[in-house]
Parts: structure tokens; C-alpha cells; sequence
């Protein structure tokens, strides 16, 4: 039987495999079908992302499963974002949110748009924003001259951060890889504000909030795409799906080091060494 080649396979194929459902189900227990399912409608609707290694798509597929958020760009939780000839995991700003909101820690978290007619000024000494939020439909043209992150934890402890938006894409020119330099690209095209939030939202939590192991665990996956990392793309998952799609079967002679079609024994985990964020990571504010 030929084995199927999980570099350039279609996903469709991909997901059908005993190997990659047992991997997903093991995490994902009984909504593994329902995520397998969106991931394939993902590839299918990303012409970029047909055309990378596919085993990398899967392997951020395994990164946003091992969080438990959907995988559907449209709903700003995820991104597996196509960048040259791999696919990387990207997480957005509602993921962050939501892996912060399941600490039990913040009693709120928020980050908005700011308009030009919304803004009064904004002191970075006191963090004090005169703000009059103006809520109403915005034309197209009319674009947020900055953004507003602020939290307040149930011990009481408040913090709010402003960027400008000409802050947030320097930012972007600076350390997103897959961003574009002078001109926006990918998702920092197709939803500036979104991202913009993103990048919000992360610096607020990670350098003001309390850092739990799943925040920790998702600013490593997330550093290789939007972290300023010059490193090639690393694995975060607990194994490879090349390794575990290649895995001989029981006819033939294992490999050393190659998994046979025994049950999928525990991997050990292979995410990077804990990175911390320095202040030039991330700029001032």
C-alpha cells in the first residue's frame, strides 16, 4: 500500500488518517471531529495555506487544539497563517482573552478602537486617557488613530495601555514575519484592527497580568510569528505529525526512533525553553 505523503496531501486526505484523528481526539476528546472539520474547511477556503507543508498546518492545528480555541479566522481566536513554505500558529487577540478569562483572575479585560473624535489625550505617567467613546457606524475611511487595553483582577490591581496606530504598525514592520514591511499584508491587511488588538492585549497581559501556563505556553507558540524571532519555525506541539504519519506499519521493520503502529505512547513535551519578554520586544507605552 503506498503510504500517503503528508507534506503535500490534501487536508481532506490528511485528517482522515487513524493516526492524525487519534492524535486530536486525544486532546480534543469528543469535539475532535467537529475541530477536524473546521480545519479542512480552512485549507480549503486559504489557497496559501494548500500550498505549504501541510504537516506544519496540522502541527499549528495541534497548537490551537491544545488550547481548545477554534481554528476559524473569522472568529479571531486563531491563525494558522501561511509563511513561505510552512504554515505558523498565530494566536489572536480573542484567544488571549479567553486563555486570560479561564485563570479566574480578571474581573475585567477589554480592548477597543479609538477614533479621532473619541480622543482627548492620553498621559503614559499616570496611564490616564480622556476618552468619550462615540458609538456609532463608521464609515470605511475612517480609521482608529489608536487602541486602549485595560484590565482590572478581582484583587483589585488596574491597567491600562494606549497605543497609536502609528505604534502598532511599527510594531508590525518591526517583528511580524508574515506582516509585510512598508505595506501591510495577510491578516494585517485583511483586519488591521483585529491585529492591532492583538498586539494591545498581549502586551497588556504579559507584562501586567498574571502569567499562567497556558499564557506562557501561547506566547511561545506565538513568538516565532509576531515575537521578533529570526530562529527557522519551531515545533510547539507534543510530537510531529510527519513523524507520526510516517510511522511504519506492522508489516514492516520499525526504525529506530520512528513510531510503529503500536497505541501512540506519551511524547514528551518538545516546546521551546521558556522565553521571556524583554522590554525591547515590545515598546514602551
Amino acid at each position: 500500500m503506498q503510504k500517503l505523503d503528508p507534506k503535500h496531501a490534501p487536508m481532506k486526505a490528511l485528517v482522515q488518517s487513524a493516526t492524525v484523528k487519534a492524535r486530536f481526539e486525544e486532546v480534543l476528546k469528543n469535539r475532535a471531529p467537529q475541530f477536524l472539520s473546521s480545519l479542512v474547511s480552512v485549507v480549503n477556503d486559504n489557497r496559501a495555506l494548500q500550498n505549504v507543508d501541510q504537516t506544519s498546518v496540522l502541527n499549528a492545528a495541534m497548537t490551537a487544539a491544545s488550547f481548545d480555541l477554534p481554528v476559524n479566522p473569522n472568529l479571531g481566536y486563531f491563525y494558522i497563517i501561511p509563511y513561505g513554505s510552512t504554515a505558523q500558529a498565530q494566536m489572536g487577540y480573542k484567544g488571549y482573552i479567553q486563555l486570560a478569562q479561564r485563570s479566574g483572575q480578571y474581573k475585567r479585560l477589554n480592548a477597543v478602537p479609538v477614533y479621532e473624535d473619541e480622543f482627548g489625550g492620553w498621559n503614559p505617567l499616570t496611564e490616564e486617557l480622556t476618552y468619550t467613546p462615540h458609538f456609532k457606524d463608521r464609515d470605511a475611511n475612517d480609521k482608529p488613530t489608536g487602541y486602549v487595553g485595560f484590565f482590572q483582577l478581582v484583587n483589585g490591581f488596574e491597567k491600562t495601555v494606549y497605543w497609536s496606530r502609528q505604534q502598532i504598525d511599527n510594531h508590525r514592520k518591526r517583528f511580524s514575519k508574515s506582516g509585510g514591511k512598508n505595506e501591510p499584508r495577510g491578516v494585517w491587511a485583511s483586519d488591521f484592527d483585529a491585529m492591532a488588538l492583538k498586539t494591545v492585549i498581549r502586551n497588556l497581559i504579559t507584562k501586567w497580568g498574571p502569567m499562567t501556563v497556558d499564557i506562557q505556553k501561547a506566547t511561545d507558540a506565538d513568538e516565532e510569528s509576531f515575537g521578533g524571532n529570526t530562529e527557522p519555525v519551531k515545533d510547539v506541539t507534543p510530537s510531529t505529525m510527519d513523524d507520526l504519519l510516517n510511522a511504519p506499519s506492522k508489516t514492516e521493520e520499525p526504525k529506530k526512533g520512528v513510531l510503529n503502529d503500536d497505541p501512540i505512547p506519551d511524547i514528551p513535551d518538545s516546546r521551546p525553553e521558556q522565553t521571556s519578554l524583554d522590554d525591547e520586544d515590545l515598546p514602551a507605552v
